[in-house]
């Protein structure tokens, strides 16, 4: 293709745009608006620059006038070109400035070959054959009605279901329309902070076990305007004596297996949190997270039947069948039903009908009792091939909370920090990770959070091993 030579101000005589190539079946002008681009991206035609009259380019590619006339004209719509009457073609866009180099992220953890982070569920033992079932269950019979817009309360099989399973296995006082059905625990307890905020009375912190997970109600408490008041925990659950000058709007609990710690509040202790609800007129929040995983002793009941007006249940299927359900429920004391309710379809209309009617078909089969019935006996063996672990590899390590559940507790011997056994763990590749991220400001002792639930028994005691051999 032959040359055209511009200059800034006058008329263009020279251009090098490369050969047409008249085979490849598309238009001509989209060729020439396409080289024409490039130089004006890559600077080789700069601002100002003027492009030879139509005439002048169209003979020297050999095609039509009009064919140059309509690439100038897209390069015009563009903002690469502009055009004036009478006027010259010219160049009013530079070249694009090379975008500036990204930040080095910063340097990432490895990814370790034995990882005991907690609040993995094997997911690999989901019931799919069950499910599917009751899936299918659902699809065949269920009516229309039900495939439409849902309650913002969950469906009414579901809640009924619920109600029936938490009575018989965790000695609740529920009644379907005291439930709100809700997308797992994280979005319960932002549902009812978000009712509590709306309270236009004085507002009171919320209170939390320290050391509590710091991944939902934390966050979601600041987000609202509360501020956190932190009770310490000892060996079984929370300091009620702590309780005494507290006045808080909420207490949020793990009764039945305090996490992380392990402990369990004794019958006592739970009555005392009670009378202190109804002296302050506090809500007591019941995360009821993992309570059907007992290993040796007899299950523990849940809070919400010795006061049901003062204690809000809430459980998932997160950890008894897979957080990928995002199933969850709350058993509300009845003034909040409404209000909680009316959040939650203010958040999404209502959790999916067809999953609510699996889960509801579920429960009925009894398919979660046989499933809890297969998984306590594997997750046992799990628990017990991580104190045999400990105990012949790190045998200054203390466990606590061994009872139930799907993580333990190792307290540290003297002069071992949580941040020296995490960076000694990652250096062999095993994930280990320290209590102290979880306390608000009461201290307490050096310990590690083992998950057990996702991990093999020979994982569990090849990790435990390296562990011990990395520490000093």
């Amino acid at each position: 293709m032959p040359k055209v030579r511009t200059n800034p101000g006058g008329a263009a005589t020279d251009l090098h745009l490369g050969a047409l190539d008249r085979e490849a079946g598309g238009p001509l002008h989209r060729q020439i608006e396409r080289s024409i681009r490039a130089a004006v991206r890559e600077g080789r035609l700069a601002v100002g620059s003027s492009l030879p009259p139509s005439r002048v380019l169209a003979a020297s590619l050999g095609v039509s006038r009009g064919v140059v006339v309509a690439a100038y004209e897209q390069l015009v719509a563009e903002g690469y070109l502009t055009s004036q009457a009478g006027g010259y073609t010219r160049v009013s866009a530079g070249p694009q400035a090379a975008p500036a180099a990204a930040p080095a992220p910063p340097p990432r953890r490895p990814a370790a070959v034995v990882d005991f982070g907690y609040g993995r569920t094997d997911v690999s033992q989901f019931p799919r054959a069950a499910w599917l079932r009751s899936l299918r269950r659902v699809l065949t019979e269920a009516p229309s009605e039900h495939l439409g817009y849902t309650s913002g309360q969950g469906d009414p099989r579901l809640r009924a279901a619920l109600a029936a399973y938490l009575n018989r296995v965790r000695g609740t006082v529920a009644d379907p329309d005291d439930i709100v059905v809700c997308a797992g625990y994280a979005q319960a307890v932002n549902l009812i902070i978000s009712v509590l905020a709306a309270d236009p009375g004085p507002r009171r912190p919320i209170a939390v076990e320290d050391p509590s997970g710091n991944d939902d109600v934390w966050p979601l408490a600041r987000a609202a305007g509360f501020a956190l008041a932190g009770v310490p925990v000892g060996e079984h659950g929370i300091d009620v004596p702590a309780l005494g000058t507290l006045d808080a709007e909420a207490l949020v609990l793990t009764p039945s297996h305090q996490w992380p710690t392990g402990g369990v509040l004794s019958a006592e202790a739970r009555a005392a949190v009670v009378r202190w609800a109804q002296r302050t007129a506090a809500l007591v929040v019941e995360d009821d997270y993992d309570a059907e995983y007992r290993y040796d002793r007899a299950a523990i009941g849940a809070m919400q039947g010795l006061a049901p007006d003062r204690v809000a249940y809430l459980g998932s299927a997160s950890k008894t069948l897979a957080p990928g359900l995002r199933l969850g429920w709350m058993l509300l004391p009845r003034r909040l039903v409404a209000p909680v309710t009316a959040a939650k379809v203010l958040a999404d209309r209502g959790s999916p009908a067809i999953d609510q009617l699996a889960l509801a078909d579920f429960l009925d089969a009894g398919e979660l009792d046989r499933h809890l019935r297969r998984m306590r006996p594997l997750y046992r063996r799990r628990r017990d091939a991580l104190l045999s672990a400990l105990a012949r590899h790190l045998p200054d390590f203390r466990p606590a909370g061994v009872a139930a559940g799907q993580h333990l507790v190792a307290w540290l011997p003297p002069g071992l920090t949580e941040e020296a056994a995490e960076r000694a763990a990652a250096r062999v590749g095993v994930g280990v990770y320290g209590i102290r991220q979880y306390r608000l400001n009461a201290p307490g002792p050096q310990g590690l959070i083992f998950g057990y639930a996702s991990l093999s028994e020979r994982t569990i005691a090849e990790g435990v091993a390296l562990l011990a051999g990395a520490l000093p």
